[in-house]
């Protein structure tokens, strides 16, 4: 089969590289239209670790977790975030590089997982090929202008760094079964470094590379020394985050969205069965174990709904433009075609792409709410590689009209994108400022140009207000950690009452006092105050005020 431009591939995969790039940095530091709370935690301790090495609450170079908001983030994320925060300052546009230049390597990466996923062979002189090569152009094509993978790379989202790593695991695998074994030591520790990384991928990450090696074993026996060397390596990467990952902390998180922690199925379980008279029939249909794999697999099953993949997307806007789903409804029919004929045809590699999508799943399946398009980014980039595949047999299947095939579908493609894109940046950032919690920077910058004025500062009209008033006044993390006032609560989780002059209760005080500067949301502005100034969201609704007596 001829396709002449097969002779520049590798142009082609520059201008595709180039191309991710651009949508995943331009504008970084303006849209979304502000950062979220984890966000700025991770921008505060990378700054932090970059000045003394040690977090915000003054552990050193940790390891296993950041406690944050004690929600013991893995600690990847804030090491990778250091040196932009270094180099670009503490702001928007560094808390974000590593998401956005992770998932812009990710298209590089899929191109060549993919070549190794279908044992791709040279092309000859005269541009014939199997189509092996033309599925990793487009695979990476669609994995550049995928809204789920932009989305998750102009936020700082550690998941979006996990996948790039399980990406780069399997292609590290694949290729040191086939040719380099060496390349074995790099693969166990890209699936190490999930560990550290996010906590979903703790649960897909391990289930994943045992498939994986499992598929292999003929392989591996084969390779002995290499495959115990990586064995060792990797355990001994591993060694040090396993105590933690048995700690109560670790379960903190997973005990509050899991499913398995729902109490009402145990009820609706006891109650079904005391209504049957407690028969022995009805303790088996209405077991509770029975009603939690009920769940799981509605749960599971959730993911594949077109309204998420393919229309509204994640209910969560940070997740979703909420107009255009995880994936273009362009790819639907081709994704339909490619796993069909990945079946039929199971070229290669093909029964890793099935495996990866339904261990990729299983995150989401266990968590509430779902659809979930974070916990399940673990599948990328299995949805474009099946719709690239797809897309690709149609084309090879009809040797009359290849060009013309090609042409319409990138055509109708790049018309789909430049909706969406329309969308993202016009509509979006007015649309949804209130969930990225807009307003706050003016906030404390306001606060910053202020406070000389004012004995204290009150805030309560920003939801976890001390790490924003610590990152936008790049609060010296030595003063905040010798004058913070701070305790952990019944469920683990850590609140910063005060540092400095600066105070975070509760609730809106009730009475107001003079020499005091008090933010809080305007429902909750006592009567009889100075409003001294009003910050909005982008669409002009009031949300923080600022006021004094």
């Amino acid at each position: 089969m001829n396709f002449n431009f097969l002779k520049n591939s590798w142009l082609l995969l520059i201008l595709i590289v180039l191309l991710a790039a651009i949508l995943r940095f331009y504008q970084l530091g303006t849209n979304p239209p502000s950062l979220t709370w984890d966000e700025v935690a991770w921008g505060y301790n990378a700054y932090a670790v970059g000045i003394d090495g040690k977090d915000e609450f003054g552990h050193f170079l940790p390891y296993t977790s950041f406690i944050s908001f004690g929600d013991y983030k893995p600690p990847v994320y804030a090491y990778l975030t250091v040196i932009p925060v270094w180099i670009f300052g503490l702001t928007e546009f560094a808390v974000r590089f590593p998401s956005a230049l992770f998932g812009t390597l990710t298209v590089l990466v899929t191109y060549f997982l993919v070549k190794e996923l279908f044992e791709y062979h040279k092309i000859s002189k005269n541009g014939t090929s199997d189509n092996t090569e033309v599925i990793a152009l487009i695979s990476a094509l669609i994995m550049a202008v995928s809204p789920w993978n932009i989305m998750l790379s102009r936020a700082a989202f550690e998941a979006n760094v996990a996948t790039f790593l399980i990406v780069t695991g399997v292609w590290l695998f694949l290729y040191a079964v086939r040719k380099k074994p060496w390349f074995l030591i790099l693969s166990v520790l890209c699936f190490v470094l999930c560990m550290y990384t996010f906590n979903s991928v703790r649960v897909d990450a391990p289930l994943l590379f045992i498939a994986l090696a499992a598929g292999h074993v003929k392989t591996l026996l084969k390779i002995k020394k290499e495959t115990l060397t990586a064995f060792i390596i990797g355990a001994l990467v591993l060694l040090p985050t396993i105590p933690f990952l048995l700690s109560s902390q670790a379960r903190l998180r997973y005990q509050e969205v899991n499913i398995f922690s729902d109490i009402n199925i145990v009820k609706t379980s006891n109650q079904e069965i005391a209504n049957d008279h407690n028969v022995w029939w009805s303790k088996i249909i209405h077991n509770r174990r029975v009603l939690y794999t009920e769940d799981f697999l509605e749960h599971f099953f959730d993911q594949f709904n077109p309204n998420f993949l393919f229309i509204q997307g994640d209910p969560n806007p940070k997740f979703s433009t909420q107009d255009v789903g995880q994936m273009y409804l362009w790819d639907l029919p081709f994704l339909v075609i490619g796993s069909v004929f990945l079946f039929r045809q199971r070229k290669g590699k093909w029964w890793i792409i099935p495996v990866w999508l339904v261990i990729g799943i299983l995150p989401a399946a266990v968590s509430l709410p779902t659809p979930h398009a974070l916990r399940s980014e673990g599948t990328l980039p299995t949805w474009q590689i099946l719709t690239a595949y797809g897309l690709v047999t149609m084309v090879f299947m009809f040797k009359k009209y290849q060009k013309q095939m090609l042409s319409l579908y990138l055509i109708i493609l790049f018309a789909f994108v430049g909706y969406y894109l329309h969308g993202y940046y016009t509509h979006y950032p007015k649309e949804y400022s209130a969930q990225w919690q807009y307003g706050y920077k003016q906030v404390v910058q306001y606060i910053g140009a202020n406070e000389q004025n004012y004995k204290m500062v009150d805030i309560t009209g920003i939801e976890r207000g001390y790490i924003y008033t610590l990152f936008y006044l790049k609060y010296p993390p030595q003063e905040f950690r010798q004058t913070a006032k701070y305790y952990t609560d019944a469920f683990g989780f850590v609140h910063v009452d005060s540092f400095g002059k600066y105070q975070f209760p509760d609730n809106t005080p009730k009475t107001v006092s003079s020499n005091i500067l008090y933010i809080s949301t305007t429902a909750d502005v006592p009567s009889n105050v100075h409003i001294l100034k009003t910050f909005p969201y982008l669409d002009g609704t009031p949300d923080v005020v600022a006021y004094t007596k």
